[in-house]
């Protein structure tokens, strides 16, 4: 564990901002995909899973992926290898790769100066309530610590931004016609990534040469491609798209945004929010 820096939480926060702001471009970037720095990161997790380096396929939209990504398990079947009984056979490679996910983003919690509400749910008083939601200043004059603000303020208003103003209804569009296969989302992983890198450079968390090491590869993917499905032999990974726009959610005060109607098309003319 690290002491918290002499910084005031205003001082903080302005750092954090400015972080959140860097992840948030790379969450929404068009530039295309770094093919060569994606496939080093991609082979190095599946290392950890002692797996060899797959074959990849590159494809320009999350609509070419599919025809690529048939026979890979959706998150129902990885859900049903949580629970008891487990299916018969080995478990598919998305099953390690979601364990394997899970134990970094542990093993940096342990590695937060406070209590880390990622994983710990941030509560205060005799009754245990949860502390509220409210502008960065505001938050800290009502108490609020420090890391229950940054927690708020670059993990859960980026996952808002990137989850559920982009992938979900791009991913829901793409399930008109069926299950989709269990993927991860590249840039769009930026959240998990942006608050435990925000943290590290902000002086309220130490990690291990292992976990630095395994976060820089997540994070160079969310800087540098789309959605990706992992399979045993072929990885299918997708462009970045070609155009993004974005508006502002209402109500929100940590620059929240959402896809535009329309508001984003990829390399092959797939412009999945037309409707």
């Amino acid at each position: 564990m690290v002491d918290f820096p002499s910084k005031s939480p205003h001082g903080l926060w302005r750092e954090a901002v400015k972080i959140r702001q860097e992840w948030l471009e790379h969450g929404l970037s068009t530039q295309p995909a770094d093919r060569r720095t994606t496939e080093h990161c991609l082979t190095a997790i599946y290392a950890r899973m002692s797996r060899p380096r797959p074959r990849f396929a590159w494809v320009d939209s999350p609509e070419q992926a599919i025809s690529l990504a048939g026979g890979l398990p959706t998150l129902d079947q990885l859900y049903a290898w949580t629970r008891d009984p487990r299916p018969r056979g080995t478990p598919p490679l998305a099953s390690d790769l979601a364990m394997v996910s899970s134990q970094l983003r542990g093993a940096l919690s342990a590695g937060v100066a406070h209590l880390d509400p990622e994983l710990s749910p941030a509560r205060k008083g005799k009754h245990n309530e949860s502390w509220p939601q409210l502008p960065p200043l505001k938050a800290f004059e009502a108490g609020v610590p420090v890391g229950v603000v940054l927690h708020q303020g670059i993990r859960t208003a980026l996952h808002r931004s990137l989850a559920h103003g982009f992938r979900v209804p791009v991913r829901s569009t793409l399930a008109g016609s069926g299950p989709v296969p269990a993927c991860w989302y590249g840039q769009q992983d930026a959240a998990w990534v942006a608050y435990y890198d925000a943290l590290h450079r902000l002086g309220l968390a130490h990690y291990g040469p292992d976990e630095l090491d395994h976060l820089g590869h997540w994070a160079a993917l969310a800087r540098s491609c789309g959605w990706w499905w992992p399979g045993e032999d072929v990885c299918v990974v997708v462009e970045r798209p070609e155009m993004v726009h974005t508006e502002p959610v209402p109500g929100t005060w940590h620059e929240e945004v959402r896809l535009q109607r329309g508001g984003v098309r990829y390399r092959d003319g797939w412009h999945p929010l037309m409707a």
